[in-house]
């Protein structure tokens, strides 16, 4: 409709020109008029190019306006991950935030080197390799050139050769990120080179890290390992969930039961037996499960009590010293003494933390006794914490453990062959004087059924004779009643005899 009305109102414009120019012919020389005419088709001809350039214009215009408003949300996107949302918590941390976590963790972890590809395993050694990152490329990120030829001169090893490590297999997980999720060993680097090192385990592997190991190949295609050069370190907050926030209910937060019993289930699947599910293990690992999920809940009178945590709150101002009087660095014996102050320097606080009337703060129950009775503190809310695992700690005592029932195994062995030798000397007397009576047994057995067995046969032939004989005198009286028949009938026959006779 709008194109038929500019359409009309054009066509009348140009009408509208005629007729002037006709009006205004007689006082114009024809070179005027050759102008104005020359100048009308010109305007006619550009109008139509200069209605699709300011089309064009109004489109570039809005794609500058599109353009400049996703700029505007990119810009705000970028502040919000990098920086977060302090008034919505809820939005996650950002990741300046969440950097300086990591390199928390990071300084406590040692390095560690992630997704190195399983080359051989056997009983002596592990062979692993790492791959060009970004291999094949992913989604939004194009692949990796092949790596340069390296620069003459010696490259660096991987790991160094005599390092002790401790390798996690690695699982992926609902996004297929591989993750460690099963521990695999200790192990002593005994060969490496700029892409792959050689691992040999410092003792005997436990039982459920070699299935863990059998399983891992048979579970996983390409199976991957994260070295690292300290044990982990365990704590709370990564089994809470993102944007959760602290309730009465729950101390720490809302636990991630989905992230927490993907793991246990993934580590369930790697540690059983392949020949036989059961395993005491899995147990261990339920048990293990129930207490990750129950983290941060309010406590009962049936939890351990290593496990039962106050919230309290002081009534009075108290000062606490942390920082121990004795100065030392922590490889000599220990990051704190044996009262819990420091004594590395880099831990030091420098001064007594003080807290003021109306802080509140989680205290272990078997330390809120004596500030309650002092007067300084008043318990608000009883909490179940699961105790932290220091796996230094934990793995070197198992394995102190595990030595010492080997040498008590050995010293049972040795026990019980010589109860063995006792048994079986008396169970070969046993076994002599069996033999001997059973051998009489036998005998006298076989005397009692032989016994009956002519008995049985005595009794049969008795039987025998008595029908023989009956047979017999039965015999005996049907040959006399033929004897008497054939006598009557030769004396019929010699009667004929004579009388035929007599009659000739």
């Amino acid at each position: 409709m709008m194109y038929l009305v500019l359409g009309a109102l054009l066509g009348g414009l140009l009408i509208g020109f005629f007729v002037v120019v006709w009006k205004a012919s007689p006082e114009w020389r024809w070179f005027n008029l050759v102008a104005v005419c020359i100048t009308m088709l010109l305007a006619v001809v550009f109008l139509f190019p200069t209605a699709g350039v300011l089309k064009s214009r109004n489109a570039w215009h809005k794609v500058k306006e599109d353009l400049e408003r996703r700029r505007e949300e990119v810009v705000a996107e970028q502040r919000l991950i990098k920086y977060g949302d302090i008034e919505n918590p809820q939005l996650g941390q950002g990741v300046v935030e969440l950097g300086i976590e990591l390199s928390k963790v990071g300084i406590e972890a040692g390095r560690r080197w992630r997704n190195l590809r399983v080359q051989q395993i056997n009983n002596a050694q592990v062979v692993l390799k790492k791959e060009p990152e970004n291999v094949g490329g992913v989604a939004g990120i194009p692949a990796n050139e092949p790596p340069a030829a390296p620069a003459a001169g010696p490259a660096d090893p991987l790991v160094e050769v005599d390092m002790v490590v401790y390798g996690f297999g690695e699982v992926p997980d609902a996004q297929q990120q591989m993750l460690p999720s099963v521990y695999l060993g200790e192990y002593r680097v005994t060969a490496s080179t700029p892409d792959s090192v050689t691992l040999s385990p410092t003792s005997s592997l436990e039982i459920t890290q070699r299935y863990a190991l059998q399983n891992l190949q048979n579970l996983v295609q390409n199976p991957s390992w994260t070295l690292y050069e300290l044990l982990p370190l365990d704590a709370h907050d990564p089994f809470i969930a993102a944007g959760s926030t602290e309730s009465d209910d729950e101390y720490l937060g809302r636990v991630d039961s989905d992230l927490v019993k993907d793991l246990f289930t993934k580590a369930s699947d790697l540690i059983k037996n392949p020949q036989s599910p059961q395993n005491p293990a899995l147990q261990t690992a339920i048990d293990s499960q129930k207490t990750y999920l129950e983290d941060g809940r309010r406590a009962t009178d049936d939890d351990s009590p290593v496990s039962r945590w106050w919230k309290v709150e002081f009534i009075k101002s108290y000062d606490i010293a942390v920082d121990s009087p004795e100065q030392r660095g922590a490889l000599d014996g220990g990051f704190f003494d044996g009262n819990g102050r420091a004594v590395d320097g880099r831990l030091q606080n420098g001064e007594a933390v003080r807290f003021s009337k109306g802080d509140e703060l989680l205290m272990k129950e078997e330390a809120v006794n004596e500030l309650v009775n002092d007067g300084i503190i008043e318990k608000r809310d009883r909490y179940y914490l699961r105790p932290l695992n220091d796996y230094r700690y934990i793995l070197r005592r198992l394995r102190l453990r595990l030595d010492e029932l080997a040498g008590r195994k050995t010293e049972l062995e040795y026990e019980e062959q010589v109860l063995k030798k006792a048994v079986a000397k008396t169970e070969a007397m046993l076994v002599e004087n069996q033999d001997i009576k059973l051998k009489l047994e036998q005998d006298r057995d076989q005397f009692r059924v032989e016994k009956n067995a002519i008995e049985d046969y005595t009794a049969e032939m008795r039987d025998q004779l008595d029908l023989m004989r009956t047979e017999m005198a039965q015999l005996h009286q049907h040959n006399l009643l033929l004897e008497k028949e054939i006598a009557e009938k030769h004396l019929a026959i010699e009667r004929r005899v004579d009388g035929l006779s007599l009659a000739e």
